[in-house]
């Protein structure tokens, strides 16, 4: 474990250097190339922001990774970055305007998914669960089709989880600790690697990025956080778990854009909007503010929470099965408790409209 973490520290110091550098000049390219985030009835900043922090996070992870893996060890990597580089691409050019706003949920995501599933990004939980078909089909295609909707859904739940200063890049970095010290116990090498890159490079954007914030992420580097945090989620292993409860563990980590996502989309159907297609301050975060916070306090808040869920994942780690089924349905009422609560507060109500969330 100890050459693990020398390694995870290393990959996290040059992350977290190389960010902390490439922010400030992927601003000013932004501003050069006109790249930026106006003012708008949706804003809540009140000067054009720019919009290339997920170059710098995306150029920063690249760059640990290449340096502390393995040349043998990159074919395991390689999955990982096509799909990041097609995200970060995609959610670039939707941040130009140069893309259908529809492009990146219905097109970039499914394919960023099926490129990390085709290089070996899977789940187990099926195939390890039983060996009969269940439903007629194999318990591994089952795991691919999870797999699947995971990546997916996780991609598109950080897309829309940026809108407040510092939440999305805090929430990532968050979920990246977590998974650094999961990985070091599990003495999974690679996994580590990339969680400790993320993590230093999630840092280092992030002094940039909390309130008031100097840049923004852009729709590319939100996508890219979501797709390895997705990523994490699946590679991390827990050998001392029984799959029925091993799949916990990824799902409480990754409580606050799990949660988030759900809020909105219940919301929005409820009052007959489209979810990812209509945008509007009814996040978690914005109904926070309604309720008295800062955004600073609201950002605060949301950091607790997927705290307080990696906890958990921690606590069903070390007591096992014993805690598996109480945690679960603990966190299960009070995400219900909490939607219903927030959806009786005062938010911003909006009409449907076909551009970015």
């Amino acid at each position: 474990m100890e050459g693990i973490l020398v390694s995870d520290l290393l990959a996290f110091s040059a992350a977290f250097v190389a960010a902390s550098t490439l922010t400030p000049a992927a601003r000013d390219l932004a501003f050069k190339v006109g790249l930026l985030d106006h003012p708008g009835p949706r804003k809540v900043h009140g000067a054009p922001m720019p919009l290339l922090g997920g170059l710098a996070v995306y150029l920063a992870t690249v760059f640990a990774i290449a340096v502390f893996v393995q040349d043998a060890e990159w074919s395991q990597m390689l999955g990982i970055f096509v799909a990041s580089t097609v995200a970060l691409v995609v959610g670039t050019l939707d941040d130009r305007g140069m893309l259908h706003h529809q492009v990146k949920l219905m097109m970039a995501m499914p394919f960023a998914a099926v490129i990390l599933i085709a290089t070996d990004m899977h789940s187990e939980v099926f195939h390890c669960i039983t060996a009969v078909p269940v439903f007629g089909f194999p318990g591994a295609w089952l795991d691919f089709a999870l797999s699947f909707v995971w990546f997916v859904g996780i991609i598109a739940a950080f897309s829309i989880l940026d809108h407040m200063d510092g939440l999305c890049a805090g929430v990532a970095a968050i979920v990246a600790a977590f998974s650094v010290s999961f990985a070091a116990v599990g003495g999974q090498l690679l996994v580590g690697t990339l969680a400790a890159a993320i993590l230093g490079a999630s840092l280092g954007f992030l002094r940039f990025n909390a309130k008031p914030a100097r840049i923004f992420l852009g729709d590319g580097g939100a996508m890219l956080l979501g797709l390895v945090s997705a990523t994490l989620g699946i590679k991390l292993r827990f050998s001392e778990l029984a799959p029925t409860v091993s799949w916990m563990l990824p799902v409480l980590i990754l409580a606050v854009p799990i949660f988030d996502t759900t809020l909105v989309t219940v919301s929005r159907i409820r009052r007959g909007l489209v979810p990812f297609a209509s945008p509007g301050k009814d996040h978690t975060a914005h109904r926070l503010v309604a309720l008295g916070l800062s955004h600073r306090q609201a950002v605060t808040a949301m950091y607790g929470v997927g705290i307080a869920g990696g906890l958990l994942a921690w606590l069903v780690a070390l007591v096992g099965p014993a805690a598996g089924l109480p945690v679960c349905t603990g966190v299960g009422l009070a995400g219900l408790c909490a939607i219903v609560w927030l959806e009786r507060a005062p938010f911003e109500r909006q009409g449907a409209a076909p551009t970015n969330v």
